[in-house]
């Protein structure tokens, strides 16, 4: 996977390091108590991963992306819950898990992929260099930031989206059950995996990428991430 070189925001580098979004929530959490343990890092869901303050609203220029996840995590849900139905069904696949799959995957291609771009072009690059500039990175050789964990989601996305897709297309092709049922199998799994990444992505991206963004861009550079957005 790439990361972003620190003075063009093109990617160069291979990923190597450790996870920076956990770096930077353990390093601000040392204000308030003893220093974290890089041996037992908060989980990812975890509280001291947040540094989202509530009652401080998002940047318009942020918000975009924010309510767009909105959207995005409503269809995770429906097929989160369509893969259950077809998991309980032994593979079978009826209209309604098949509506829900149709409705992720044009949704995937149409919407989710855009706003990845939109991301990679317009916020990360900028974001990055303030990142890089305020010394919120890992340490290492290559300073990673948590915008190239985000950039390496993206590239996740995209292998296991297209890897699900194809092997759900494949199975009803083989009249052989058993291979059937193991592709179908394979599916699935990839699929689930997907779905906790995406989940993962947008609350890492919601309450850390975005609250750093808001930190550290000034008002100026906010505004033109805006008046690019639109």
């Amino acid at each position: 996977m790439k990361i972003i070189d620190h003075e063009t925001g093109k990617r160069l580098k291979e990923l190597k390091t450790s996870d920076p979004v956990k770096a930077n929530a353990e390093k601000d959490e040392i204000s308030i108590e003893s220093e974290l343990s890089p041996m037992d890092p908060p989980d990812a869901y975890s509280t001291l991963a947040q540094l989202k303050n509530e009652d401080t609203p998002f940047n318009d220029a942020l918000s975009v992306f924010v309510e767009e996840h909105k959207e995005l995590s409503k269809i995770i849900d429906d097929f989160e819950k369509a893969l259950s139905a077809f998991k309980e069904a032994q593979y079978v696949i009826n209209d309604e898990i098949n509506n829900s799959f149709k409705q992720f995957f044009d949704f995937f291609d149409n919407n989710l992929l855009p706003h990845n771009r939109k991301e990679e072009k317009i916020l990360f690059p900028i974001l990055n260099k303030a990142l890089l500039a305020n010394n919120e990175h890992g340490t290492g050789e290559e300073p990673i930031t948590a915008v190239d964990l985000m950039e390496d989601d993206h590239i996740k996305f995209i292998q296991l989206g297209s890897l699900t897709f194809n092997l759900l297309g494949l199975a009803p092709r083989y009249r052989d059950v058993q291979a059937r049922m193991f592709t179908y199998d394979v599916a699935y799994n990839n699929a689930k995996e997907l779905v906790e990444l995406l989940k993962l992505h947008i609350f890492r991206e919601d309450n850390t990428l975005f609250p750093l963004a808001q930190k550290f861009l000034s008002a100026e550079e906010l505004k033109a991430i805006q008046l690019e957005l639109h």
